[in-house]
């Protein structure tokens, strides 16, 4: 995979860094034009340590998942740059082509999404391990662990829509985790959850990235949960600034 190098000072800590960030989108507007030009990220600048856990509130289209889009490589900033930092090497991921940036994802990223988006014809184990296979590692047994780990090793067979939205979100984070990613992204994990099922999801993915020393960016609406994070920022306006307190 390329590696496209840069000649910046190294901070060891630093896991990800954003490198005045622009994100702009073309939208269909009902002027003589035709179309306007939306800015959601505006020369965005901060890094992110390891094994840090990052909250990041602000309203619906605030930019915060773009912003996750943008660290996973999903999407590309407009101007900018997202660097990963890893030893000695820095990884310009939004300088890697679509099919490398799918490969960085694959080895270095997990993401938990809101809506679970499971696979309805592959049963629970089989949901997880898929990202294993897709790094060609044969490692059931580790799957089957991490999901006795979330309380679900008695569900490896079943298909997800026998299981409730928290079971389903349990065998999301396993699947997020599988790998082994330094990097967890989570776009509003507990937003479709009971306040007890989203309480417990929370401790599980806090759990299993504290252990390993992993770097969790989590979006979300939910004040309480920003309360058990190392860092809060707040998006708005097109920037992203660190605040003491949930607002």
């Amino acid at each position: 995979m390329p590696t496209p190098s840069h000649n910046i000072p190294q901070t060891p800590s630093v896991h990800i860094q954003l490198q005045q960030i622009t994100k702009k989108y073309t939208e269909a507007s009902t002027d003589t034009e035709g179309k306007k030009e939306l800015l959601v990220l505006d020369q965005v600048s901060q890094s992110f340590f390891r094994g840090e856990f990052i909250c990041v509130l602000g309203k619906s289209g605030s930019g915060k998942s773009t912003l996750l889009n943008l660290i996973s490589g999903i999407d590309i900033p407009s101007s900018g740059e997202v660097l990963f930092h890893e030893g000695n090497r820095v990884v310009s991921i939004s300088q890697l082509s679509e099919n490398d940036r799918t490969l960085f994802r694959r080895q270095h990223i997990g993401i938990v999404f809101q809506f679970f988006n499971l696979i309805p014809t592959l049963n629970v184990l089989e949901n997880v391990t898929l990202p294993l296979e897709l790094n060609n590692i044969v490692s059931p047994e580790a799957a089957v662990m991490l999901l006795d780990r979330m309380g679900l090793g008695d569900r490896l067979q079943t298909s997800p829509d026998k299981l409730s939205g928290g079971e389903q979100q349990r065998v999301a984070i396993a699947r997020a985790l599988a790998h082994d990613p330094s990097i967890i992204l989570a776009d509003e994990p507990t937003g479709n959850l009971d306040g007890e099922t989203g309480k417990l999801v929370l401790s599980l993915l806090l759990e299993s990235v504290r252990e390993a020393g992993h770097t969790l960016i989590l979006v979300t609406h939910d004040q309480e949960i920003a309360k058990s994070a190392d860092r809060i920022f707040f998006a708005g306006s097109g920037q992203l600034s660190q605040i003491d307190s949930p607002r």
